[in-house]
């Protein structure tokens, strides 16, 4: 474990820390409030920001660039329950989830920044306070990849594992939910309750077989979370209408995210998730920055 953890960490330090360097305002909520460049306005930047100052010098419109305040806490609520225990491609959703963990804790550490965690496998419920620093980030990284799988069967509550992070109500910050997402979509409230103080990213992780039936004939399907088995005849109609529920429950995902105000990072365990990660944080500089939305 230890070995495997920090193989991790040095491929998300190499692959993302060129994400880091220069004026960006990274993961870091909001416009922020210390004065930076003036540059001219473009259509569709705030009008609050104008920089008449600027703007009566050179005849020409400005707004005044802010940097983030750089002291962020970062709250996970990381989703373990036992559907996240399954894989096809080259790891397990589980796997993806604490590499998610990784990159989070990498991108908002340093300059007195604080990260913490609620944890939930359906079985228990673990809180890991919020602390700064290289070796606390590690040590929770570390908690969240050793936390036991839950017995087959137990089911995992997305609902549940927000609400124990909306209360008791913390600093405004960042929070990041990790789940695949999978089952009833009775968790919107709560996420909305969480983007109406915090800077909001909801990570979707997806295994191919969560959205398509492979052509292998008679197979058993087996619902962790219930322990129920059921013997298939994986046939061109049912891979169909498999293909079509699972793409309407991801649509329905994807909108209730929406809705919620939050960033959506989707990362499959068959694709390069440094690649959609580092594709997720620039569009989010971008849009900060005033280039556009995410």
């Amino acid at each position: 474990m230890e070995a495997g953890l920090r193989l991790l960490e040095l491929d998300v330090r190499r692959k993302l820390d060129g994400l880091l360097q220069g004026n960006h305002l990274g993961l870091v909520p909001g416009p922020g409030t210390e004065p930076g460049e003036a540059r001219p306005y473009q259509p569709g930047d705030d009008v609050r920001r104008m920089d008449w100052a600027v703007t009566a010098r050179t005849t020409t419109p400005h707004i005044r660039e802010t940097v983030a305040d750089r002291e962020l806490e970062t709250w996970l609520a990381v989703d373990l329950s036992a559907s996240l225990d399954f894989g096809t491609a080259a790891c397990e959703k589980r796997d993806l989830v604490v590499a998610a963990v990784a990159a989070v804790a990498h991108l908002t550490r340093g300059g007195g920044n604080r990260i913490g965690a609620v944890v939930s496998t359906g079985a228990q419920m673990n809180r890991i306070p919020a602390r700064g620093g290289l070796a606390y980030a590690r040590g929770l990284i570390r908690k969240i990849a050793e936390t036991p799988s839950p017995p087959e069967g137990t089911s995992g509550d997305l609902a549940e594992l927000l609400e124990q992070l909306r209360r008791p109500p913390r600093r405004r910050g960042l929070a990041v939910v990790i789940s695949d997402f999978l089952g009833e979509i009775n968790w919107q409230r709560a996420l909305r309750g969480l983007s109406g103080r915090h800077d909001l990213i909801a990570i979707e992780v997806v295994d191919p077989r969560d959205v398509d039936l492979p052509d292998i004939g008679t197979v058993v399907l087996s619902d962790p979370e219930t322990g129920r088995q059921r013997e298939v005849d994986a046939t061109p109609l049912l891979r169909r209408e498999f293909a079509a529920a699972a793409a309407h429950h991801r649509a329905e995902v994807a909108a209730a995210i929406r809705r919620a105000g939050a960033g959506h990072l989707v990362l499959r365990t068959d694709s390069d998730w440094v690649a959609d990660t580092v594709r997720f944080v620039v569009a989010r500089k971008r849009r900060w920055s005033g280039g556009g939305a995410a």
